[in-house]
């Protein structure tokens, strides 16, 4: 690819099929396109031992995105199998920002998976910031089903309590793992 085909090229959003990044991704490589499909491990616990599993699942589930000049490959990448279409706003396909592209970059490690959340795991101190609990320490313990809730035991003066909160109303205090 000569440098001139390489400054015309942009990032830009791919609906893929239900299911078929995996296969939008290998055939849009087939064609020599950088994509990026940040994935993350997604941790369930088995019911009856409380092991962990792990999953692999893409950070935009159905959406991937992939560099090229759109000229030029524009009918090629729209009728490449597992596209459904280009994500657009008015007349066509609109450009993804390079800072949005290195932004998510950023945040995949050296595993290859997208890093989510704040660090905070079980038995980790953290406060309430916000809310009728704001200000009560308490023992990070699990993540609901829902990944934005989370349950922490508070320790109050005179009563524990276990309390079901979003995980953004939480502040992480220490590394200290504390069970109690």
């Amino acid at each position: 690819m000569s440098n001139l085909d390489n400054d015309e090229r942009s990032w830009f959003l791919i609906h893929t099929k239900p299911k078929q990044e995996d296969r939008a991704i290998s055939n849009l490589r087939a064609w020599n396109i950088e994509t990026l499909s940040p994935q993350f491990r997604d941790v369930s616990y088995n019911a009856f031992n409380g092991l962990p599993r792990y999953t692999v699942k893409p950070l935009f589930s159905r959406y991937v995105f992939a560099c090229f000049n759109l000229e030029r490959l524009f009918h090629k990448i729209r009728y490449t199998r597992g596209v459904q279409g280009l994500v657009g706003f008015g007349d066509g396909p609109t450009e993804v920002d390079e800072e949005i592209i290195a932004l998510v970059r950023s945040r995949i490690g050296k595993d290859g998976f997208v890093k989510l959340g704040d660090g905070i795991k079980p038995g980790d101190m953290v406060v309430i910031q916000e809310g009728v609990f704001q200000n009560l320490t308490g023992v990070f313990e699990k993540e609901m089903k829902d990944s934005d809730r989370v349950e922490v035991l508070l320790n109050t003066v005179l009563y524990r309590a276990r309390v079901r909160i979003e995980r953004g109303m939480l502040r992480k205090v220490s590394d200290t793992v504390c069970y109690a």
